[in-house]
């Protein structure tokens, strides 16, 4: 359930996706030293938008360098670490643990498992020092799995899982932005989450699996009426995130919520336009 928090590349000017990539850069090193090669493999781009967030929000001191790297060999890139970075880099772990013991749950995935122990042996510190959002992450996954077995749960209710979730990991301490970003946390968990939903319904309803998108498929203003569904949360991200004082960054932050985050749905929509002929 992870990739749609993302730039959208062709509108950033190069410096600052050159800056974008310094911060994935940096949480790919935290992982390493902080975790090892199996929290590297976790590393997803949705992290890199909460450690800009924040980095932006909160400001403060951070170490810059140019490195290269296994995956990059060939010339020296920006890097960039922060106290936000290693926060991201934790959260990515955290998330990734849980979200691959949920699929255990769902499939009896071995492979999950497997993945699962190897992170829970490096995170067992986590549960210690962000027991808000490692409560958040057992009792909303447990929560959301439980709709799935029951296929109980209405749209909203099933994204409000993630919703909650991501709120309470934006929230880095509980301060005087706590609200805005718990709020934002809130709606765009809901996007990320109806997003998985979309891109999951085809093969949802072939294997009969549980899908809140199901039970509205067969509307005729389906895909209408779901495009108005995500604008409505990412504007309400949006608004919340615009009561922030975020100065640093801000262009590649606006350039994620206002257009990256539509790159990956607007490809899903012209695939199944062509699939139907449409």
């Amino acid at each position: 359930m992870f990739g749609y928090v993302t730039i959208n590349k062709p509108e950033l000017k190069i410096r600052e996706f050159q800056r974008y990539q310094g911060y994935y850069c940096g949480i790919c090193r935290s992982l390493r030293l902080r975790y090892g090669f199996s929290g590297q493999m976790a590393l997803n781009y949705d992290m890199v938008f909460l450690a800009a967030l924040l980095t932006g929000l909160y400001e403060g001191k951070e170490y810059l360098a140019l490195r290269r790297c296994v995956l990059h060999p060939a010339g020296r890139h920006l890097s960039v670490q922060n106290p936000y970075i290693d926060y991201a880099a934790d959260m990515t772990v955290l998330l990734a643990y849980h979200n691959l013991m949920d699929d255990w749950r769902d499939d009896r995935n071995t492979f999950s498992l497997a993945a699962a122990g190897l992170l829970k042996r490096k995170c067992t510190a986590l549960e210690t020092k962000y027991p808000r959002q490692w409560k958040a992450a057992q009792r909303e996954i447990r929560r959301l799995h439980g709709y799935e077995q029951a296929e109980s749960a209405g749209l909203d209710g099933a994204a409000g899982c993630m919703g909650a979730l991501l709120g309470e990991i934006l929230v880095w301490r509980e301060d005087q932005w706590e609200r805005p970003l718990r709020a934002m946390g809130f709606y765009l968990g809901k996007f990320v989450y109806l997003m998985d939903a979309y891109e999951d319904l085809p093969q949802d309803e072939r294997r009969g699996r549980y899908n809140p998108l199901l039970s509205e498929k067969g509307r005729p203003d389906f895909e209408e009426w779901f495009a108005q569904v995500l604008t409505m949360m990412m504007a309400g991200c949006a608004g919340e995130f615009e009561r922030l004082p975020i100065l640093k960054d801000v262009a590649i932050l606006r350039n994620i919520l206002y257009a990256g985050v539509w790159v990956r749905y607007d490809g899903m929509k012209k695939k199944r336009e062509k699939r139907t002929g449409e």
